[in-house]
């Protein structure tokens, strides 16, 4: 597990006073301010964060040390994080995405079938994306309960049970 936990990320400037575009990935979009401060990958740029109203896919926001549009659209892209330690503590059954990436991924038998990649949410339920070596291509698993029924953070693996056909060869 990491010590920063992705928060959310810019997609722009919003208006000529230095605010930007700011898209949240918390269970409570609202809830990114309460995070802060909030640091780009690298932690060598770190915010206060202020949300000033509610826009289209999100929030116009100021932070600290933009005041200008052309500083705004230089952040443009910008993945912000939280000191896991600020974030609230979820129940043995949910995970933070990040925690997830980099497990190991076997099969009931134990049997590795490859390496969490990536976890999307479309809406409907996280996908996990799985890739390995003896993988022709990768491979998104649902994830649900009844396909992945045990994720053991300690140990670094998660348990995939998917259906026939889904981890071809």
């Amino acid at each position: 597990m990491t010590d920063r936990v992705c928060v959310g990320a810019i997609s722009g400037s919003f208006g000529v006073r230095g605010e930007v575009r700011l898209k949240s990935f918390c269970a409570d979009p609202a809830a990114i301010a309460d995070y802060a401060p909030l640091y780009s990958e690298d932690g060598a740029k770190s915010f206060d964060l202020e949300i000033t109203r509610a826009v289209k896919e999100g929030f116009a926001a100021r932070l600290t040390g933009v005041a200008t549009k052309e500083e705004a659209d230089a952040l443009k892209g910008l993945r912000l994080y939280a000191d896991r330690d600020r974030l609230p503590s979820l129940p043995d059954d949910e995970f933070y995405h990040a925690d997830l990436i980099g497990l190991t991924v076997v099969d009931p038998g134990g049997k590795v079938l490859g390496t969490v990649h990536a976890v999307f949410d479309h809406g409907a339920g996280d996908l996990i994306e799985v890739r390995g070596p003896g993988l022709k291509a990768t491979v998104l698993v649902p994830f649900t309960y009844a396909i992945v029924p045990t994720v053991d953070l300690e140990a670094g693996r998660m348990v995939v049970d998917p259906p026939d056909g889904l981890f071809e060869v």
